[in-house]
């Protein structure tokens, strides 16, 4: 491996590195559900780019399965939460307490 090599290496990792930490970050605080899951997407896509990043470093495709069952997940689980904010929309708000009794 060249220097060159090495140290595009380091940054790609680096750069991988801080986009993870910050989509952390991001899951922990929210605020809402739409959030999180924008942020555990691109969580899962920085996976999916440090594993090609090992794929290139190393010469090899034998973890190319592996990134299609990270994206299917992320697929999978961006459709879920879709749905599940589509149908907590569309249900009625609860009364506020200063609405519940009066006619």
């Amino acid at each position: 491996m060249t220097v060159v090599n090495a140290a595009l290496l380091i940054a790609a990792g680096a750069g991988l590195t801080v986009t993870a930490l910050a989509a952390i970050i991001r899951i922990v605080r929210g605020p809402t559900i739409l959030d999180r899951m924008v942020a555990s997407d691109v969580l899962l896509t920085t996976l999916m780019l440090a594993v090609g990043a090992d794929m290139v470093a190393r010469g090899h495709t034998d973890t190319i399965p592996l990134m299609t069952v990270i994206a299917a997940t992320a697929t999978l689980a961006t459709i879920v939460v879709a749905r599940f904010v589509k149908r907590r929309a569309e249900q009625p708000a609860p009364p506020q307490p200063s609405e519940v009794g009066h006619v």
